[in-house]
């Protein structure tokens, strides 16, 4: 009989099973795990690179200091954060793919007045409804209901006047949900940008944003000290719950091969995972109605490693951000240099361009992406040594 039994072993479900056993060690605490590693959402590879081989993340990387509670986690834990390069000028291209692309230091690209003053006065309307959130029940949200029946896209297409701002709020929506903004909820947008201290401090790399740090030897580091913690024998793999049966204030957990018995259970797995397993009894409506409707994010993730970092020598930072086009796969990139010197960069394929993409071959993919980096950051693009990427159905994967 084990006190908790935790479904899941990414940052959620190891953090939970740290937390009870700070408040008591002698709990029994087992987790149970669908994959054959730990860490969930975030995975750090070893790719060909300038020096030999180096440490990249293929899923989250990015944490910023206002995330206080992984912040505080990392220092727990022993580990070094460093900052996002973003020194130099960035590529900006929207429109048509024969459009001119652009180049900007500032920490938003405005093409025009009337695109500022779209993009101002768009920014102050969703800023203020922001402040009316309420990020632990966002259904006491004054209007919540009138929000959540409405789409990102709808209320773009009621408050925003010029395409490229457009076209800017969907790259937003795709790279920070792996969703077009016709997927997306409103209300839940409001919700994570208020979470988040507001939508600009989402899509930065300055203090203070999501994009502001990455963690020395990545991020899957966490969920490998977590691990430790808890204790590496009270962690099964390979192990994706089946069903969770309740009666008699006992708690039964199946795999396909084994049942747990428990007093209690943490599910922590993501929302379409955790609407497979097999509840008795059945969870109530309106939950199980939610698991089954949220859309999930589509979004592919890129390294792509270099013999020299060629973009700074030429005075870009290594971001570059796109609309969807035929030619062009991904959305945005940005510098990935390692904190041992191994120049690379980061890209994501995300929302519906990751569906479409996601049905060619990684070999059309790659080419497409280093043709597209050839074109915004020169021909120096092409002489890569690395291409490596991750297939991933996330709520969040960039940030």
């Amino acid at each position: 009989m084990w006190d908790v039994v935790i479904v899941g072993a990414g940052l959620s479900g190891l953090t939970s099973a740290s937390q009870l056993l700070k408040k008591d060690a002698q709990l029994k605490i087992l987790v149970l795990e669908g994959k054959d590693r730990v860490g969930g959402r975030t995975v750090s590879l070893t790719m060909p690179a300038a020096h030999g081989e180096d440490l990249w993340d293929l899923g989250g990387q990015w944490v910023g200091s206002t995330q206080t509670h992984v912040m505080d986690l990392i220092q727990e834990l022993g580990l070094e954060v460093y900052p996002q390069y973003a020194e130099g000028r960035k590529v900006h291209h929207m429109g048509a793919p024969e459009a001119k692309a652009r180049t900007y230091t500032s920490s938003l690209p405005f093409s025009s007045p009337l695109v500022l003053l779209d993009t101002t006065f768009f920014l102050w309307k969703v800023e203020r409804l922001c402040k009316t959130v309420c990020v632990e029940d966002p259904l006491s949200t004054p209007n919540a209901l009138q929000y959540d029946s409405m789409t990102l896209h709808s209320y773009m297409e009621q408050h925003i006047w010029t395409k490229e701002l457009e076209q800017n709020m969907g790259i937003c929506s795709r790279t920070l949900f792996g969703m077009e903004p016709s997927q997306l909820s409103f209300l839940y947008f409001l919700m994570f940008a208020a979470a988040a201290g507001g939508v600009l401090p989402l899509l930065g790399t300055e203090p203070g944003t999501a994009q502001e740090f990455r963690v020395k030897g990545g991020t899957q580091q966490l969920s490998e000290k977590l691990a430790d913690q808890v204790g590496r024998e009270n962690i099964l793999l390979g192990s994706a719950v089946t069903a969770i049966e309740q009666s008699s204030g006992v708690v039964r957990v199946r795999t396909a091969t084994q049942s747990f018995a428990c007093k209690a259970v943490i599910v922590t797995c993501p929302p379409h995972l955790a609407a497979k397993i097999h509840y008795s009894p059945a969870l109530p409506t309106e939950r199980d109605r939610l698991a089954q409707s949220m859309p999930v994010g589509h979004l592919i993730k890129f390294i792509v490693t270099y013999p020299t970092a060629f973009w700074r020598e030429k005075g870009f930072s290594g971001e570059v951000v796109v609309q969807a086009c035929a030619g062009c796969p991904f959305s945005v990139t940005f510098d990935a240099t390692s904190p041992g010197g191994s120049p690379a960069l980061v890209g994501f394929i995300a929302g519906g361009q990751a569906s479409d993409w996601g049905a060619r071959t990684e070999d059309e993919r790659r080419d497409s992406v280093i043709l597209s980096l050839r074109k915004y950051l020169g021909p120096e693009a092409s002489a890569f040594i690395h291409y490596g990427e991750k297939v991933s159905l996330s709520a969040a994967v960039f940030g």
